[in-house]
């Protein structure tokens, strides 16, 4: 069943930071690792992930680098402290929505997502 489109939106930032606190990545590679993480449920293309990148750059959020792989050159993205302290705040925030939600639909309480 897909998931609607507003629940991924609010998130997506969140799942690339995720992503580049693991690892310094580029584009292309973001969006392989965000499908196969997510069995296929975020499809995010391109015209979608570089203005989000764009905009956490300028936010302070991450740094871009331009890297030579296998005789391409490639954009690599990497976290800034800042990214770091933000990436952690939204975890929380992300908990505390999980958590209510399970609350209010039924089940157990998860805790730490």
């Amino acid at each position: 069943m897909p998931v609607e489109k507003s629940l991924i939106s609010g998130s997506t930032s969140m799942l690339l930071l995720k992503l580049l606190s693991e690892k310094d990545m580029y584009g292309y590679e973001m969006i392989e690792t965000l499908e196969k993480r997510s069995n296929q449920v975020f499809h995010l293309k391109a015209g979608t992930l570089y203005p989000l990148l764009h905009s956490m750059e300028i936010k302070g959020l991450l740094n871009a680098y331009e890297k030579e792989v296998n005789g391409k050159i490639r954009k690599y993205y990497t976290m800034t402290k800042e990214g770091k302290k933000y990436l952690k705040g939204k975890q929380k925030e992300w908990e505390e929505y999980v958590g209510a939600v399970r609350k209010v639909i039924g089940g157990v309480s998860i805790g730490r997502v």
